[in-house]
């Protein structure tokens, strides 16, 4: 990146006000993303943290927990842990944002940030919207002449389209859209803004990104670990909600999208919208043939015995909660008529690892006799999300030898050879592009509706129907009926 872009990508100085920032997601991820941020120099040096919880901390005592979560993190320190504070509130007592409010104004003052700030709501969903009552009423929340407020939000973003809508509804009596950053941090992945540098940065793409030669795309997030402390919140979700109805219906967007006028802002936001009001809605009777749910049982992860998801703490012995979701999705426009995409998700997998297959049509005939068509492995490209960042394509190739033997063959780019080191945190990003006032990652809450609409029916379909859960052994790569949906078509799930 040169100086010139590295100054045009500086963040004005504003406040960054981290509600629960005691609990897990700041200290994973977002104290260490900012930190980062300023020794790269993209955070303005004026930039101050102010940590609010319902935990007890004080100023001092909460830079050490800042001081000790970088260094578990090997994030970098600086003069920004000078400018770590910390405000405990109770989230049922108006009193004590009033001296929020207080705090914030005399934050302002003394960093010269004039009433700049981001507001991140890094706690459970069902506080957010208690919260930004409390926020309105201080008045926290009011844009004054010169001056911001954006508020980042994390999914769920409800749990259907009726609660989508009302939590939409919601935020509109405080924010205005444009004020309000709907988080998915798949978008911030170095190697998913890989996958549309790729598609529109090179010319050899476009021809062939349609359904002319694409004969099926797959998109794969798998999981080694179980549910861990989550099951209150897993319980009442499933995979589906937590992670297809986002993350992938995400990645979904940005394969089959067309390509934007920019990559700023409404423009990429609007053609990804597009893409899911194009997919075809999956009818009561599809629901069966089409989606696959799974849950796992005990079994083997890499050498080591795991329980099952009902033998988990805090799980029913008859839950139905899904941990495995695989679903066959068309889209019904010019591009990729009667391709079909492949969504899948799970728990207690293998592998830890996130995948984008293009599987392309196979050659209409063989000109290498006696060798047929059908001999010849088509060609594929695949993006490795995470980990071991990278892309390949495959594509076949004479072995060596005097007799015709074809084998398939990959060309390679690996990331951490390429670059260097492991790719930027997601966070690191998405939390610039906020200060930046740049939405283009963010998610749109037409974006959420059309989701929510895509999958109601499947989520009606489940509704006290356990017979259609299927069990899988940890360690293995899901339900049996997940290897028929693609199976009956003669297609097969690319090995990850």
């Amino acid at each position: 990146m040169s100086d010139e872009t590295n100054t045009r990508a500086k963040s004005e100085a504003c406040a960054i006000i981290i509600f629960g920032a005691s609990g897990d997601l700041a200290s994973r991820k977002l104290l260490p993303a900012l930190f980062r941020l300023l020794a790269e120099n993209a955070l303005n040096e004026r930039s101050y943290i102010l940590g609010v919880a319902r935990t007890p901390y004080d100023d001092e005592s909460f830079r050490q927990r800042v001081n000790d979560v970088l260094a578990a993190n090997r994030a970098p320190t600086g003069g920004l842990l000078k400018r770590c504070f910390y405000q405990t509130v109770s989230y049922e007592d108006a009193g004590t944002f009033k001296a929020l409010a207080t705090r914030v104004e005399e934050l302002d003052r003394t960093h010269g940030v004039a009433d700049k700030r981001v507001l991140y709501f890094a706690t459970p969903p069902q506080l957010v919207m208690a919260i930004i009552g409390r926020l309105r009423d201080s008045g926290l929340c009011v844009e004054r002449p010169g001056g911001w407020v954006r508020a980042v939000l994390e999914k769920p973003f409800g749990s259907n389209l009726a609660s989508a809508r009302q939590m939409h509804e919601e935020l509109n009596g405080t924010f205005e859209e444009s004020q309000i950053y709907r988080i998915d941090h798949y978008l911030g992945k170095e190697t998913v803004q890989n996958l549309l540098v790729f598609r529109f940065a090179n010319a050899i793409c476009e021809p062939i990104w349609n359904r002319t030669y694409v004969d099926h795309v797959q998109i794969s997030v798998a999981e080694t670990d179980g549910i861990g402390h989550r099951a209150g919140y897993f319980e009442q979700t499933g995979l589906l909600r937590d992670m297809v109805q986002n993350h992938l219906l995400q990645l979904l967007c940005l394969t089959a999208m067309e390509p934007p006028s920019t990559m700023q802002d409404c423009s990429m936001r609007d053609e990804k919208v597009k893409v899911l009001a194009a997919v075809k809605s999956l009818r009561p009777e599809e629901c069966s043939c089409c989606v696959v749910r799974g849950q796992y049982t005990a079994g083997e992860i890499s050498g080591k015995e795991v329980p099952g998801y009902r033998g988990e703490s805090g799980v029913a012995v008859d839950s139905v909660a899904e941990t495995f979701v695989a679903l066959r999705l068309e889209l019904d426009n010019w591009r990729w008529q009667g391709v079909p995409f492949y969504l899948r998700a799970g728990k207690r997998l293998p592998r830890h690892t996130s995948d984008i297959v293009i599987q392309f049509r196979s050659v209409p005939a063989s000109v290498l006799r006696p060798l047929l068509a059908e001999q010849l492995s088509p060609n594929v490209l695949r993006f490795r999300l995470q980990p071991n960042e990278g892309i390949e394509l495959r594509f076949e190739a004479k072995a060596p030898g005097p007799r015709l033997h074809v084998k398939s063959a990959a060309l390679r780019f690996d990331y951490a050879d390429e670059f260097g080191g492991e790719p930027p945190e997601a966070y690191a990003r998405l939390l610039l592009d906020v200060m930046l006032g740049d939405a283009a990652l963010f998610l749109p809450q037409m974006w959420i509706e059309h989701a929510w609409r895509l999958l109601e029916p499947v989520i009606e379909h489940w509704k006290g129907n356990a017979d259609g859960l299927s069990s899988y052994p940890a360690g293995s790569w899901g339900p049996e009926s997940a290897e028929m949906l693609l199976a009956r078509e003669g297609r097969a799930w690319a090995t990850l």
